[in-house]
């Protein structure tokens, strides 16, 4: 389980999210195999999808966001319902490049810079809010506090971090978002600023121990923090036959016949949990009626 806390300044214009999401970021990377850098870099996106899903005021809202850069890892796609649980995946989940001459690894390189963020919130209200951003970085958190300082005109400072271990596996992973609200002191910015310079690394923090809470009043030591919530997030997919069964009708007569008669039977992989499903001849001949039927309506 993933643990994030959201707190606000005494006097309400500083908004403030972390999360620990070591046990997500682990378990995504499981799913996926994924190499040490597209570990970073989905780790990365998972944490903040995660922080900026909690803010969806919708009850069966979401936010998808969407790195598309022209690196080797290709697209970057993770989704938060509005309680901060979150699925996604790379991709190239095995494509890795080298390390930055500093030993960190190279998670702009991986994504690249070479195209756009997308963010996608779907607030209940019908269609989507749809935001773009061209990437700045590739490195996931710069990318999206820029989105957020262009597309919705919200001063924000984003960081994210995950370290991984020799053997592959996650040692520990966060992120945390900072944001202004309406009417804020132009002064606070300097003096944010001013902190967020002299913090540690996300996962310096994590590493000795910190939690979400303690992240955020260590970073933000000069301001009076009121907490709002505590609450546990998770990978989860929302995957089901059904679910599937849906997207196969979308996708056209000429191409669930063309499936019909060169295969068969269709094995259909979801590409956030990697659980797989099998439908018959007899089923994909049933979905084509009702696709067809569908078009008659």
């Amino acid at each position: 389980m993933g643990k994030i806390v959201r707190m606000r300044s005494e006097d309400g214009f500083l908004l403030a999210s972390a999360i620990d999401s070591t046990d997500i970021v682990a378990e995504a990377t499981r799913i996926h195999q994924t190499s040490a850098t597209a570990s970073a870099a989905l780790g990365r996106a998972l944490s903040i999808t995660s922080l900026i899903g909690k803010t969806i005021k919708a009850q069966d809202g979401s936010v998808t966001l969407q790195f598309k850069g022209g690196g080797p890892g290709g697209t970057l796609i993770t989704v938060s319902d509005t309680e901060g649980n979150v699925r996604g995946y790379i991709q190239h989940p095995n494509a890795d490049v080298a390390r930055k001459p500093n030993g960190k690894l190279d998670v702009g390189g991986l994504i690249g810079t070479d195209g756009i963020l997308t963010v996608i919130k779907d607030l209940g209200m019908g269609e989507p809010y749809i935001g773009t951003v061209s990437l700045l970085s590739g490195e996931i958190a710069e990318d999206v506090a820029l989105y957020f300082a262009e597309s919705e005109q919200i001063p924000t400072v984003c960081a994210a971090g995950v370290l991984v271990n020799p053997d592959g596996s996650i040692q520990c992973s966060g992120a945390y978002i900072l944001q202004l609200m309406p009417g804020y002191d132009e002064q606070i910015i300097d003096k944010l600023e001013r902190q967020v310079l002299k913090a540690e690394s996300v996962t310096d923090m994590l590493r000795k121990g910190f939690g979400p809470e303690e992240m955020l009043r260590t970073i933000l030591k000069e301001e009076d923090l009121v907490e709002l919530e505590e609450l546990s997030a998770e990978y989860r997919c929302y995957c089901s036959k059904e679910r599937v069964t849906g997207a196969l009708v979308s996708i056209g007569e000429k191409d669930l016949r063309d499936m019909i008669s060169e295969q068969g039977s269709a094995e259909v992989t979801c590409q956030f949990c990697d659980k797989i499903y099998n439908f018959s001849e007899d089923e994909l001949t049933q979905i084509l009626q009702f696709a067809l039927n569908k078009q008659d309506v």
